[in-house]
């Protein structure tokens, strides 16, 4: 063997050389172009990648993302909590958030609480109610949502149950009902109406918990009701941004849509599993075009409304605040994968460059590559992935692993790299002790 190894020629070398640099190169850039895009809103993941999987290990990769058919996003209990927790994490990032700042005198912590969890209550100035005049005789009226504060001199709404459009209109007309024909005395009556369109345009804001509920859990009594039928409305007293701005945008999620999302990925995994010819794969492949247009309908509306979350919240930081970054995502096993992969990328490549270690580094990276080729293998019998490309049993990343494999067979690290100074130290000892004997 070591007379073969002497027989290589010096062109040989420097092309051995040449490609594990390239294949390395390949490798730390694409690593650090991902890590690049944490410091970015949307950061890279390979949870598409692994969700998209196929083959005999498809079910495995798609398990690894946690959640693999979105259904996370429409259980109410983990979303609410999946919420508080980035709250926590975010009052925790930011520097001063409970300290006035330069876009608002008001703590950014409080305005980020009232923003999610909504208002205790809402009000419009009124000196006093028309004459005569009963809020609880107005039929149709909710006796809780709505009261005058005689001593505050304020008309209020209550914060949780608010004032529905169909319940303003209502006294709106009872109170055009009941002016009196002399314009004089109509004055208190004009004062009441603004009143009530002020303090229902003020009440049509629903926080984002109220709407994740209406959109979730469809509350029918009254927040659900305020979700379909509010058309929302910016501004406000201290410049927060409306909860319910577009709130009429929304549809809440049908509970039996939900049901027929699971029924169908149930019986799409079913045929996936007997399915061996081309023809079946075509006829999958359009089912499951349909299963994820499903799936896009009941999950889009509760991802939008999360990112008006993110991004509402980041407008209640000043200049020096949004400097600190983004807020970091909680843990959860596609982050650990995602980290995991752009750190080895990173890791493997470099050392490849450098020639350190190159024999565990190409290993390494072969090991990384074998991963990426298991989770979308061109094999027959296997659902073919939409490409301009062709392959059978070889793709890319099947031709980089072998070459990985190559090199860790070769001490290209010695001819040029760290690894022959590396040598040079484990060497040197024992040779430097037998001659002392």
């Amino acid at each position: 063997m070591s007379g073969d190894l002497r027989k290589i020629s010096l062109l040989a070398v420097v092309l051995l050389v040449l490609l594990r640099i390239s294949i390395g190169w390949h490798l730390m850039y694409e690593g650090l172009w991902k890590l690049s895009t944490l410091k970015t809103s949307t950061p890279w993941s390979a949870e598409g990648y692994l969700k998209n999987a196929t083959g005999p290990m498809r079910g495995t990769f798609r398990e690894m993302t946690g959640d693999p058919n979105d259904l996370k996003w429409l259980d109410h209990g983990h979303m609410t909590a999946k919420w508080d927790g980035w709250r926590e994490r975010f009052l925790a990032h930011y520097p001063a958030v409970d300290q006035p700042n330069s876009v608002s005198k008001q703590p950014v912590q409080d305005r980020l609480n009232r923003l999610m969890d909504g208002q205790d209550s809402f009000a419009a100035a009124l000196e006093s109610l028309p004459p005569d005049f009963d809020l609880a005789n107005v039929g149709g009226v909710s006796k809780k949502a709505i009261k005058f504060d005689a001593k505050a001199k304020r008309l209020i709404v209550d914060g949780k149950l608010h004032l529905l459009p169909i319940e303003r209109d209502r006294l709106v007309d009872a109170a055009e009902k009941a002016k009196p024909e002399d314009k004089a005395a109509q004055a208190p009556f004009d004062d009441f109406i603004k009143a009530v369109k002020e303090v229902a345009k003020l009440s049509s804001r629903l926080s984002f918990h109220e709407r994740l509920t209406a959109l979730l859990k469809q509350d029918p009594e009254r927040v659900g009701v305020m979700l379909k039928a509010n058309a929302g409305g910016k501004g406000g007293d201290d410049g927060d941004a409306s909860a319910g701005d577009s709130a009429s945008k929304q549809t809440p999620v049908v509970i039996g849509d939900v049901d027929k999302y699971k029924n169908y990925l149930a019986f799409y995994e079913q045929q996936y599993a007997k399915a061996k010819t081309k023809s079946d794969w075509d006829h999958l492949g359009k089912q499951w075009i349909e299963v994820q247009q499903l799936r896009r309908d009941l999950v889009g509306p509760v991802q939008a409304l999360e990112q008006e979350l993110f991004t509402s919240a980041e407008e209640l930081l000043s200049v020096e605040q949004l400097a600190t970054g983004p807020v970091a995502p909680a843990a959860s096993p596609i982050r650990s994968i995602n980290l995991r992969t752009m750190w080895g990328l990173t890791i493997f490549g470099l050392l490849l460059m450098l020639g350190l270690f190159t024999r565990l580094s190409a290993l390494g990276g072969a090991a990384l590559l074998t991963l990426f080729y298991l989770a979308m293998p061109p094999w027959p019998g296997v659902q073919e992935i939409p490409s301009i490309e062709h392959n059978l049993f070889v793709n890319k990343n099947f031709v980089e692993m072998v070459a990985l494999l190559a090199i860790a067979a070769m001490p290209s690290g010695k001819w040029f790299g760290l690894d022959a100074a590396v040598s040079v130290l484990f060497t040197r000892r024992p040779k430097n002790e037998s001659e002392k004997k």
